[in-house]
């Protein structure tokens, strides 16, 4: 039976669309750069993270998913086939978050909102 074991999405600057939904999800951080790491950018010809094609984002350790975020040429057209679904307690409160942490707002309901992330990739936060 297979299991998630990674969420990929695709991205015009993944560094800053990592740093945004790493911000956005409790316990999530962007994977640090280690020297290893940076080496391997750098024998590829990218010697600044922030140019990162790929960039992960992680829990604790073996927790999942993972996200990553990958460079692609194209910007987003049309609506996501697939989205995020977060959870919140206070709903307000975490759309204000959302919105200062460079969400967008597309639609209100009650008990839930519909986002999209800077890069315009919709998700939804209910309570």
């Amino acid at each position: 039976m297979a299991r998630i074991h990674d969420v990929v999405v695709d991205s015009r600057h993944p560094a800053s669309l990592a740093r945004f939904w790493a911000a956005v999800l409790d316990g999530y951080a962007v994977a640090p750069y280690d020297d290893d790491e940076l080496a391997r950018l750098r024998a590829n010809g990218i010697f600044d993270p922030e140019d990162d094609p790929s960039v992960l984002v992680e829990a604790a350790p073996g927790v999942r998913p993972r996200f990553f975020f990958q460079l692609v040429p194209e910007s987003k057209i049309v609506k996501n086939r697939l989205h995020l679904d977060l959870l919140a307690e206070d709903l307000p409160q975490e759309v204000g978050r959302l919105v200062g942490l460079g969400a967008s707002v597309l639609s209100e309901r009650a008990g839930w909102a519909v986002l999209a992330d800077p890069e315009g990739n919709e998700f939804c936060v209910r309570t």
